[in-house]
């Protein structure tokens, strides 16, 4: 297979990609590009910021093995981080309740309609 050469803004742009994808994986993006996984990895590991954006739409902690284990825990939030955490989150069920308060009332509005169309 030949060996293609790619240009540094669509590399960084992949990175970016991947990294702001809720829940998604170096699979599924670099499939989606059209591009060989391992090359994605390369590409994170030159120009990705390390934070990665997790299923929910929170930054997802950082890993970092300790020493002799095989496993790798997550590292310490900041203040800072878990503000932004925390703010992200609250926006996110403003914006939930403002959305279930808009439809209940879509729905009101509807029950009240078929109820006057009612001739028993």
């Amino acid at each position: 297979m030949a060996r293609r050469n790619y240009s540094e803004e669509f590399c960084r742009q992949a990175v970016d990609l991947y990294e702001s994808t809720p829940g998604a994986s170096l699979k599924s993006i670099a499939a989606d590009l059209g591009v060989e996984r391992a090359t994605l990895r390369r590409w994170v590991d030159l120009y990705g910021t390390g934070k990665k954006t997790a299923a929910d739409g929170t930054p997802a902690a950082r890993r970092m093995s300790s020493p002799g284990s095989g496993e790798s825990q997550p590292l310490p939030e900041t203040a800072e981080q878990k503000i932004a955490r925390l703010e992200a989150e609250n926006a996110a069920l403003r914006a939930d309740k403002t959305k279930l308060t808009t439809e209940r009332e879509i729905l009101r509005q509807a029950a009240k309609y078929f109820a006057g169309e009612t001739n028993w």
